[in-house]
């Protein structure tokens, strides 16, 4: 299975955002994420969720800094 981020707005709803990246595991996966959510967010993505396939591994994470 592949692992890949879906872009979210606030709401949950999906966002255009750069191309979506594959990731052949989930350490692989979060590396990225942590390497580019600054630019993410500058691009209008809010918050993310991790897939595996079809099935998510968690989901809503957002990008901002918890207050």
């Amino acid at each position: 299975m592949m692992w890949q981020w879906r872009y979210e707005n606030a709401d949950g709803e999906p966002v255009p955002g750069p191309k979506t990246e594959e990731f052949s595991n989930q350490s692989d996966a979060e590396t990225w994420l942590g390497e580019n959510w600054r630019g993410l967010l500058e691009s209008g993505v809010e918050q993310v969720t991790l897939l595996e396939g079809d099935d998510v591994v968690y989901a809503a994470m957002s990008l901002r800094a918890a207050e």
